[in-house]
C-alpha cells in the first residue's frame, strides 16, 4: 500500500498490527516501547530545529528559518513514513497523500475561525482590550506554526494516541494522551495548573478528535498550525504563555480580570472561553468520529510473507 492508496472503505482506525505490532504476548508492551521510542526520537529533533529557527537566533533570517522549518517538517514525516514502513510493515494511512491538501486547508480555516472567535468572545466581554492594525512580520509565527502543527500532531496523534490506542483502546489512550499534552505545557512560561488543564481538555482532545475523524494528521495539523498562528500574529496575544513580539493586533488581558477568567499571563488558551470552544468541537468532532466507527481499532492485517 503506498501513502495515496489507503483505503478508506475499511472499517476502524489503522493503528497498525504487523511486525512489531503483531498479534500475541506482551504486544501492549512492544507498542509502549515503540511508541517511547519514536517519541524521544522526533521530540529531540523537534527541539534541535527550534533551537535553530529561534527568533533571538543569530544563524537564519526569520523567512530563513520559515523555509528551514517547512523543509525539516517534510523530511521529519517522511522518516516516519519509512520507519513505520520498516517496523510496522505498512505505508501509514494517517499521512495519506490524496486526501491531504483538502485537509490540510480546512484545518486552516477551522483553526483560525476557532481563535477568532474566542478572540471575539474575550472583546465583547470585557476580558480584553485590543489595539491596531499596525505592520508586522509574520515569519516568526510562521516557523511557529509550522513546527508545533507538524511536530506536535506527529508526536502526540500519531505515535501517542494511535499506540496508546493499539496498547489499551481508544478511551485510555485519548485521557493519557490528552493529559500528557496538557502536562508538557507546564513548562512554558507563565503555566499554572489551570492552564495545563485547559490545554488537556480543550486542545489535547479537540486535535485529537480530529485525527481519529479523518484516520490521518492533516486536519489537525491545520487546525494547530492555524490556532497559533492566529493567536500570536493576527491577534498579538501570548501563545501558550510564550510572548509574541510581532503581530498584526495586539490584544492583552484587562489588569482587572480575573485570571482565570481571562487566561492571565498565559494567554486565550487557558481562558473560560478558549474552554468552551475548544471543548463544545472536540466533543462535536468525536461524536463525528464515533459515528464513523474510528473508536475501534481496524481489525489485524494478515500477516506479511517475507520474500525467500
Amino acid at each position: 500500500m503506498s501513502l495515496t492508496d489507503a483505503s478508506p472503505s475499511a472499517v476502524g482506525l489503522d493503528v497498525g498490527s504487523r511486525r512489531f505490532l503483531h498479534p500475541g504476548p506482551v504486544r501492549w508492551l512492544r507498542s509502549l516501547g515503540w511508541g517511547a521510542l519514536l517519541f524521544v526520537l522526533f521530540g529531540f529533533a523537534y527541539g534541535v530545529l527550534g533551537m535553530v529557527t529561534e527568533s533571538d537566533a543569530p544563524w537564519f533570517s526569520p523567512s530563513q528559518g520559515a523555509l528551514i522549518t517547512a523543509v525539516a517538517s517534510v523530511i521529519g514525516l517522511a522518516l516516519y513514513a519509512l520507519l513505520v514502513r520498516g517496523a510496522e510493515a505498512r505505508w501509514p494511512s494517517e499521512l495519506g497523500l490524496r486526501q491531504a491538501a483538502p485537509e490540510l486547508l480546512i484545518g486552516l480555516v477551522v483553526g483560525v475561525a476557532m481563535m477568532s472567535v474566542v478572540v471575539a468572545v474575550l472583546l465583547a466581554s470585557g476580558l480584553y482590550e485590543i489595539s491596531g492594525p499596525r505592520a508586522a512580520s509574520p515569519w516568526n509565527m510562521i516557523t511557529v506554526a509550522i513546527s508545533s502543527g507538524v511536530f506536535e500532531e506527529l508526536m502526540f496523534r500519531a505515535i501517542l494516541l494511535r499506540l496508546l490506542m493499539r496498547a489499551f483502546g481508544l478511551w485510555p489512550a485519548l485521557t493519557l494522551s490528552a493529559a500528557f499534552f496538557g502536562f508538557v505545557h507546564l513548562g512554558n512560561d507563565n503555566a499554572t495548573p489551570t492552564a495545563a488543564a485547559a490545554i488537556a481538555v480543550e486542545a489535547g482532545l479537540m486535535l485529537a478528535a480530529f485525527y481519529l475523524l479523518t484516520g490521518r494528521l492533516w486536519m489537525a495539523i491545520g487546525v494547530h498550525a492555524a490556532w497559533n498562528f492566529a493567536q500570536g500574529w493576527i491577534w498579538g496575544a501570548r501563545v501558550s504563555g510564550n510572548e509574541v513580539k510581532e503581530s498584526l493586533f495586539l490584544s492583552q488581558p484587562r489588569a482587572t480580570v480575573p485570571e482565570w477568567l481571562s487566561g492571565g499571563a498565559f494567554g486565550p488558551e487557558a481562558s473560560v472561553p478558549a474552554m468552551i470552544v475548544g471543548t463544545s468541537v472536540a466533543i462535536g468532532v468525536l461524536y463525528w468520529a464515533w459515528k464513523k466507527g474510528n473508536f475501534k481499532a481496524r481489525p489485524d492485517a494478515p500477516p506479511v510473507v517475507e520474500a525467500a
